[in-house]
C-alpha cells in the first residue's frame, strides 16, 4: 500500500510509480468522490473522439444530396428569414 500525506495546501502527490503505471501527466483532470469514509479520485475521462461518419445524418435530412453552393444558399435565407421574422 502507498501512502502519501496532505500539504499545508491542501495538495496530495500521487506517487511516480502509480502515476506512470496509469501515465497520468501534470495536468490530468480528476474526479473527486466523498465516500463517507474517504475519498476517490478517478481521471475525468475526456469526451470520446468523433469521426465524421458519426455526425453525418444527425440533421435528419432525407434527399438528394446538396452541393457546398446550395448549403450556403439554403444557409443565407434562413437567416434572412430568421431577422426578417425577428425584425417584425
Amino acid at each position: 500500500m502507498l501512502t502519501t500525506t496532505l500539504s499545508s495546501k491542501g495538495q496530495i502527490i500521487i506517487p511516480s510509480a502509480l502515476r506512470a503505471a496509469h501515465h497520468w501527466e501534470a495536468g490530468t483532470e480528476f474526479v473527486i468522490e466523498d465516500t463517507g469514509d474517504g475519498v476517490l479520485l478517478k481521471p475525468r475521462k475526456p469526451f470520446p473522439a468523433t469521426r465524421l461518419e458519426d455526425g453525418l445524418g444527425c440533421a435528419g435530412y432525407v434527399g438528394p444530396a446538396k452541393s457546398l453552393e446550395e448549403i450556403d444558399l439554403g444557409v443565407n435565407e434562413a437567416i434572412r428569414r430568421q431577422w426578417a421574422d425577428e425584425a417584425k
